[in-house]
């Protein structure tokens, strides 16, 4: 399929399913018009333990791939930390990519679990690192914060075709994921994997960009992969914790 309508497509899909699958309708939560889902903090617990989106305290995730043409490792930590946005306490993971040792992002990422087992995406904090000293923080955003609004970064039961929101701030941050094939096995450098679950992540800011995710039981993403736009790649080589 041609890169341009396979992105097409993508979007259409998120555009006539996110109403259907919007995050509120499995949260326990109410909604005004539009994306504007209101959450209740009573309604969310401590850990965050859903299968695909596992975010066990002191848990180290390493991934190496290439990104901007250079190769990368990425080590994604769940810290103890956590952060009240909207009420709701979130767990805080970092995200510090670097290429050859030299810093080239630094992310934090908070996310809460409802009692349903849905895990919310409420903000994250980024800093790309850019030639000359320069640092581009574009993409941060906060639940809350000049009109950010969370969304789903796994649903408790994820199915074909469900599609969400996965954040949302109008001309900031604004990606979305496509349930697309689940089931099947994928090897990793230290184990083979069973049931994983594969979505395609899209925003509209970036039309060119398609991004394919699989994800694990127990462990969430295990490859994440461009399909569309630059060549893009990472791939989980170690875990502990």
């Amino acid at each position: 399929m041609p890169r341009r309508m396979l992105a097409g497509l993508m979007a259409a899909a998120i555009a006539g399913t996110v109403t259907m699958w919007a995050p509120w309708s499995v949260a326990g939560a109410s909604h005004r018009a539009g994306y504007e889902p209101v959450l209740n903090p009573a309604d969310f617990v401590r850990k965050v333990t859903n299968p695909y989106f596992p975010l066990p305290v002191g848990r180290t995730l390493i991934y190496r791939g290439i990104k901007d043409g250079k190769s990368q490792v990425d080590r994604v930590h769940v810290t103890s930390r956590t952060k009240v946005l909207e009420g709701i306490t979130a767990v805080t993971v970092t995200d510090v990519a670097r290429h050859n040792g030299h810093l080239l992002e630094k992310t934090t990422d908070w996310y809460a679990q409802d009692k349903q087992g849905n895990v919310w995406y409420l903000g994250e904090d980024t800093a790309a690192y850019l030639p000359g000293g320069k640092v581009d923080r574009s993409g941060s955003w906060q639940a809350g914060v000049h009109d950010a609004e969370p969304g789903i970064i796994m649903r408790a039961h994820p199915q074909v075709p469900n599609a969400y929101r996965q954040e949302y701030q109008p001309g900031n941050a604004e990606d979305t994921a496509w349930i697309v094939d689940r089931g099947g096995s994928f090897k990793l450098p230290f184990a083979v994997v069973h049931d994983v679950l594969t979505s395609l992540e899209f925003t509209r800011l970036e039309p060119a960009v398609i991004d394919k995710k699989v994800y694990a039981p127990g462990l969430g993403i295990v490859v994440e992969r461009a399909v569309t736009g630059p060549r893009e790649v990472a791939r989980l080589v170690s875990v502990r914790g």
